[in-house]
């Protein structure tokens, strides 16, 4: 994380269940308020899930982008709503701090045998579910990092594509449909409204995809609202 270019600052807190959280808020109570996306990671080693657990909030930011993610992702993932049980997500999302504080899990807590025995060891862990647990976390920390808010340049219609080299043959290419359809779902919304997050649901494309097409028009001059090109964040 120190050699990457990040619009936000980020703080990994390593403490004992429930007494560590309590500890640290109370310690920095007035500096919480500053959190703007949380993320509580417990048990991603195992093949279970993912689960996703949100905030007290339900609609954070946070909520939405590891969602996303999950959605497209493939998995046989779940998300479900917040309860006050559980891990430290439950610290941070009390009254007093409401934090948008989510909870990131492979299989979820209390639901396997292994859950609080010595079963659950080192054999219980496998290294391609903690690198798809990584992907996973990265690619919603990414979608936090660009989500940014586009404005169209040309907002009177659509813009003629295929004289600027961007309309792909369908013929040619089996992957041009979707690859345009995004073009005109970012130009569509790109109103200075609407986020790159909020495109890629409405759409129902991966963000990915959305960030890489909002480059891709902004190079052609269509749209404005990204960093230029080198200065965007790098993915966490």
């Amino acid at each position: 994380m120190a050699d990457l270019k990040t619009r936000y600052s980020y703080r990994f807190l390593f403490a004992p269940g429930t007494i560590g959280a309590i500890t640290w808020l109370s310690r920095n109570e007035a500096k919480a308020k500053l959190i703007k996306h949380g993320l509580i990671i417990s048990m991603v080693g195992d093949g279970g899930g993912p689960t996703y657990k949100k905030s007290r909030r339900g609609d954070a930011k946070i909520d939405r982008a590891v969602g996303h993610v999950l959605r497209h992702s493939g998995l046989g993932y779940s998300v479900i709503d917040f309860f006050p049980y559980g891990y430290d997500e439950r610290q941070y999302c009390s009254p007093a701090f409401n934090l948008p504080v989510g909870l990131f899990q492979r299989s979820k807590f209390g639901t396997i045998p292994e859950y609080h025995t010595s079963a659950g060891n080192l054999a219980f862990i496998r290294a391609d579910h903690l690198a798809q647990s990584y992907n996973l976390l990265v690619a919603s920390l990414d979608a936090i990092e660009n989500d940014f808010v586009c404005k169209n340049v040309l907002p009177q219609c659509e813009p003629q594509l295929g004289r600027r080299g961007l309309y792909r043959s369908i013929a040619d290419d089996k992957n041009a449909e979707a690859a345009n359809l995004a073009m005109l779902w970012v130009l569509n919304l790109s109103d200075g409204e609407h986020s790159l997050l909020d495109i890629a649901e409405r759409a129902n494309l991966p963000f990915a995809v959305v960030y890489r097409t909002a480059q891709t028009l902004q190079q052609h001059g269509l749209v404005t609202g990204l960093p230029a090109s080198g200065d965007g964040a790098s993915a966490p």
